[in-house]
């Protein structure tokens, strides 16, 4: 793949070097001594069910014509984020720098403790939460997971669901828990795909 300009060599300010680089505006501080130890799936997908296009980058980066579809209505006004992005095909986007406090889990509680947007880094997938994801999605989280242990102390990877259950549904049904959980013992530093 051909480097695109602006996207670095290594970890920068903590931007990863495996992931084009698109910022977004919606992001804050973390507050002061946070230590990162969560990760948070998410799955999406604008339109619903399509892919390949432009429209979660436009959602992310507050760009997106709410007019050019019937079900980007709902999405006027909304400012959110992800760190990252990974696409059908392996492709990953980073949105926000991993020192930042993305806007994507929301009102949020994990193992007692809220707000996870503070001490999480966001990973959605494009897909839907009833459809099995890519192989090359499962393949590429794997190894962003494992270069966010390598920087970060992060101990636990969950869904959006398993820290807002009932308010969200993603990454779903669709999400294959064991497969990402074999994937992960197979290389140092382990982690754990935890899902209760």
């Amino acid at each position: 793949m051909k480097r695109r300009p602006g996207r670095p060599r290594r970890w920068h300010a903590g931007w990863w070097p495996g992931a084009w680089p698109i910022a977004s505006p919606n992001h804050g501080p973390r507050p002061p001594g946070t230590e990162i130890t969560l990760v948070v799936l998410h799955s999406i997908s604008l339109p619903p069910g399509e892919y390949g296009g432009p429209a979660v980058q436009q959602l992310f980066t507050n760009t997106l014509d709410t007019h050019a579809h019937p079900a980007f209505a709902a999405l006027a006004g909304l400012q959110v984020s992800a760190h990252f992005f990974i696409r059908r095909d392996g492709v990953v986007e980073q949105f926000v720098s991993c020192e930042r406090r993305a806007w994507h889990a929301g009102i949020s509680t994990w193992r007692g403790r809220a707000n996870c947007n503070d001490w999480s880094i966001g990973i959605e997938l494009e897909g839907l939460e009833s459809r099995a994801f890519e192989p090359a999605q499962y393949e590429t989280l794997a190894r962003l997971l494992r270069a966010l242990a390598r920087r970060y102390p992060i101990a636990e990877v969950t869904g959006h669901e398993h820290v807002a259950p009932g308010r969200k549904h993603d990454p779903g049904p669709g999400f294959d828990w064991p497969r990402l959980g074999q994937l992960l013992r197979r290389k140092r530093p382990r982690l754990v795909a935890r899902v209760a």
